[in-house]
């Protein structure tokens, strides 16, 4: 054997080739070597006490056998003595430490998919057999074999448990709210009961006029509320109705599909009515006056109702000249559609007169009728709710007797005077009496083109409709398409933008409803589409929200407004505007 001395020079040795093949060098390198030694054993010892000491539960595992190792906290939590035990006794994962067989199938797959997991819910079975709520995060270790993982456990039992009580606590409120609105309800059918007693004592009387002023305050706010919800239901309604109407039935079917829309038609008055009577009497409807010229007024009433005349085989006439006043525009246009209503409703033959009368100092709007007419000791009960000028079945389309109500009590917020005369059997003559104003120097005035006559066909019209009702969409659909249009129906701003891609149609008219889904507005619809085809394709808000605030904004922004029920014959004279206008 060669000594190492005599070793050959092209010959290593292990020393050589660490850099320890000389004496001197090793003597260098042993104090750094056993430094190294040391620090990777506090290392490790570091790491050992934080898998040992861990508040939440570590494990290896591989997917297919048992555990490889763990630390305390997982055999606490599996409700072990220690985490030996725990290793020992469970040997197959899935069958003895997850609670469902199923979930743990799932579970896995997905790993095997993924290689990791997070924060993922699911329930292991303790050693006494129960579950225990734990949110698992799991990481595949293929480095040490196709199914081998590392888990972290929490402990969320508390979490859950919170989480049931939470839900628990909120199934109890709604039904304590139920239980508390049930004795509301019955306690105020008794206050009502009290009231009517209490009337016969002078000193109680005035108890129960404040009671009752209370109890009309909150009828009016829950009127307003839930008129609005029926709205939309209501016009899915009318709209279906009115495509039926314009359809070939046969008679018998005619005869329902008539008597529906009557029926719809009569509670759409009533629901506009009681909204507006109620805003009226909370005073929450305020005037925004702006400069008005009453010929264009009276033009859009005149287009609004020659489809009812027609209907009604009555004679319509307008007399209108021009003349500027300072007025709200939307309720002198209620209180002009109300009378031109009440004209059509008790007119049986003849016809009704739109007429304007420009005097120096006021305007006057006249509507003339030849129907019933009213006895003159009655002339001032008309104006009072639900009032009706003649009794059911006398003729004349009966309504809830709150249009006349409320044209006077918007005569008073605009402060103008309504006047009538009549004579039964020859007819009546509501006369509305305006200060008159200048016209405004600073507006350069356009007014719109309005045809003579409503559209009969709109062939080849292309009608974007985008509303977040489907029976809505459904019934407008069907409607305009009885009127030779090609709708484009669409729930929502995003789908109507997917659409116009998909097709590479481009719309006339673009009417949107302006509440949608996801915070979005008919207004933004109509601008994001308007953007996307790089044109100003006329278009228009349909909605059952009635408040100054949505109707100023949509003013703002000059789009016309049609509230929710649609009228069919408001809806054409619409589109006929907006056609009229994209063709020139």
């Amino acid at each position: 054997m060669k000594k190492p001395s005599e070793t050959d020079p092209g010959e290593y040795g292990i020393g050589d080739l660490l850099g320890l093949g000389r004496q001197s060098v090793r003597k260098n390198y042993y104090p750094a070597l056993q430094q190294r030694i040391d620090e990777l054993e506090q290392e490790r010892n570091r790491y050992k006490w934080l898998f040992e000491n861990a508040l939440h539960g570590i494990f290896q595992a591989n997917l297919r056998g048992g555990f490889v190792a763990c630390n305390p906290a997982m055999a606490r939590i599996c409700g072990y003595d220690s985490a030996e035990q725990l290793q020992s006794s469970i040997v197959r994962l899935r069958e003895q430490l997850f609670f469902s067989a199923a979930e743990f199938d799932a579970l896995r797959q997905e790993l095997l998919d993924r290689g990791s997991l997070n924060a993922r819910e699911t329930r292991f079975r303790r050693a006494d057999q129960t579950a225990v709520d734990v949110a698992i995060t799991m990481l595949r270790r293929p480095d040490l074999g196709p199914e081998v993982v590392e888990t972290f456990v929490a402990d969320i039992s508390e979490r859950v448990h919170a989480r049931q009580r939470l839900e628990q606590l909120n199934a109890e409120l709604e039904h304590r709210v139920l239980e508390r609105t049930e004795a509301l309800q019955n306690a105020n059918v008794d206050l009502r009961y009290q009231i009517e007693e209490r009337e016969k004592v002078e000193r109680e009387l005035v108890v129960a006029k404040d009671a009752a002023e209370e109890a009309n305050r909150s009828k009016d706010k829950y009127l307003a509320a839930a008129s609005h919800d029926l709205l939309q239901p209501l016009n899915a309604a009318r709209l279906m109705v009115s495509a039926l109407q314009e359809g070939a039935l046969p008679e018998r079917e005619s005869k329902m599909v008539r008597q529906a829309h009557r029926a719809l038609e009569g509670a759409e008055e009533l629901l506009a009515d009681l909204l507006d009577i109620s805003k009226l009497d909370q005073q929450a409807m305020k005037p925004d006056f702006v400069h008005l010229d009453i010929n264009e007024l009276v033009r859009d009433m005149g287009e609004e109702f020659s489809a009812v005349a027609a209907n009604e085989e009555l004679d319509f006439r307008i007399r209108s000249a021009s003349a500027f006043v300072h007025t709200d525009q939307r309720m002198l246009a209620r209180i002009v559609r109300n009378l031109l209503s009440n004209a059509f409703r008790y007119t049986q033959q003849g016809g009704v007169l739109l007429a304007v009368r420009v005097r120096p100092e006021s305007v006057q709007l006249q509507v003339w009728d030849t129907g019933v007419g009213i006895a003159p000791e009655k002339l001032r009960d008309i104006f009072a709710e639900f009032h009706q000028v003649l009794p059911h079945g006398t003729g004349g389309r009966q309504g809830a007797g709150l249009g006349l109500a409320i044209v006077d009590r918007m005569v008073g917020v605009l402060g103008c005077r309504i006047d009538v005369t009549s004579k039964l059997s020859q007819g009546s003559r509501f006369t509305l009496t305006l200060p008159r104003a200048a016209a405004p120097r600073y507006e350069n005035r356009h007014p719109p083109v309005v045809p003579p006559v409503l559209r009969e066909s709109f062939d080849g019209t292309v009608i974007l409709v985008i509303d977040n009702e489907p029976a809505v969409l459904e019934s407008m659909q069907m409607l305009l398409e009885r009127w030779g249009c090609e709708v484009m129906p669409v729930l929502g701003r995003d789908e109507a933008l997917a659409e116009l891609a998909r097709t590479g149609k481009r719309p006339t008219v673009i009417l949107a409803d302006y509440h949608l889904d996801n915070d979005q507005t008919g207004f933004d619809a109509i601008h994001r589409v308007r953007k996307y085809l790089g044109e100003d394709v006329p278009g228009a808000i349909i909605t059952a929200d009635r408040s100054d605030e949505v109707r100023t904004l949509l003013r703002a922004q000059y789009l016309p407004v049609l509230n929710k029920p649609v009228k069919p014959n408001r809806l054409r004279a619409l589109l006929t505007s907006c056609v009229t206008s994209s063709a020139t």
